[in-house]
Formats: C-alpha cells, structure tokens, sequence
C-alpha cells in the first residue's frame, strides 16, 4: 500500500478477522489444534486457562472456555453452522490441506469438494462439535 492511497482513504480499512470458537478445555483444544492441524500456541491465558489463541500463517482462532454447551444436539451438524472459514490462495493448496489433514486422522463434516459457485471447500469437526471450513479456488 503507497503512502498517497493511505493518505486519501477517507474510511478505516479492516486488515483481518479472528474467529471464536466455544470449548470445553482450552489446553485440549489447543493441543489438537497444534497436533492435528499444525497451528501454534499465540497466547494461553488464565489459570486454569479460559482462553487461548491458535494460528497458522495469517489464520488465528481464538478459543474461548465454556462450561455448557453453546448449541442443543446435533444442530451445528444438522444446520451447517461454521464457527470458522479459513482460506487459502491455490487449487494445489486446498488439495495439499485436505490430505495433510486427512493423514493426520482428523474428523471431517465435508470432505473436500468442488462447489458450484467455483470454490474446493471442506470442513473438519473440532473435538468440541466447532465445524472450521477450509476453502481455496477450485481451479
């Protein structure tokens, strides 16, 4: 971004977005999110920990404790309810993901697909019913 651009904005630009996810054990969560999904650990707060951050490149979720559960039954499943999406730039990286995350035994809701409106997504279930989709351009 040059200076001019910056200096004609007449609005504030959004520079990025942190999803929220609901668990029940935040050093759980954080452990299958560095183990299985190959995030690290930004920040683990509290003690015991309420609250922790993960990220992956430029991809952080923030990982909130709770002690009841947010959503009746099987209705996040049911009704296709995300917690998450996160993007990636190529066709390539999208099948990459898919199959690094496959190998490392992770639970999928949607495998991975093409969709109509021209995207490669799917979405994997964190062990506390979270759905995080994946998406990157189908060709």
């Amino acid at each position: 971004m040059t200076r001019k651009i910056i200096a004609t904005r007449n609005h504030p630009v959004l520079s990025s977005t942190e999803a929220q996810l609901y668990v029940a054990d935040v050093k759980a969560s954080c452990a299958y999110f560095t183990s299985k999904l190959g995030f690290a650990i930004a920040v683990v707060y509290g003690d015991p920990p309420f609250y922790g951050q993960v990220h992956r490149d430029n991809a952080r979720l923030n990982l909130r404790m709770v002690c009841e559960p947010v959503f009746v039954g099987d209705i996040r499943e049911r009704e296709h309810l995300l917690s998450a999406s996160i993007t990636v730039e190529t066709p390539a990286e999208i099948k990459k993901l898919f199959l690094e995350f496959q190998a490392s035994g992770v639970r999928f809701s949607q495998a991975l697909k093409k969709e109509p409106w021209g995207a490669r997504t799917f979405i994997i279930v964190d062990p506390d019913g979270n759905l995080v989709l994946f998406a990157g351009p189908a060709e």
